[in-house]
């Protein structure tokens, strides 16, 4: 609180606002962190099939899919 009091007289504004602001930077990354964890899950359900190398062919990091790479 001591901190959050601080940033709202350096900016002028209420301590309400700062808190605020705060709690909705903190939902808002809570959210994309769901999200990009919910992205990972159907992708790893979606390729769980695949192999290491049809892994890479997929990420497109071999680029010759004839050379075998051993």
């Amino acid at each position: 609180m001591i901190q959050a009091g601080r940033i709202a007289r350096a900016r002028k504004v209420n301590l309400s606002t700062v808190i605020s602001e705060a709690l909705s930077n903190g939902l808002r990354i809570q959210a994309a962190t769901e999200r990009g964890e919910e992205v990972l899950k159907a992708y790893k359900k979606a390729f769980s099939g695949f192999s290491e190398e049809d892994m890479l062919l997929l990420d497109g990091i071999v680029m010759d899919p004839a050379t075998k790479h051993r």
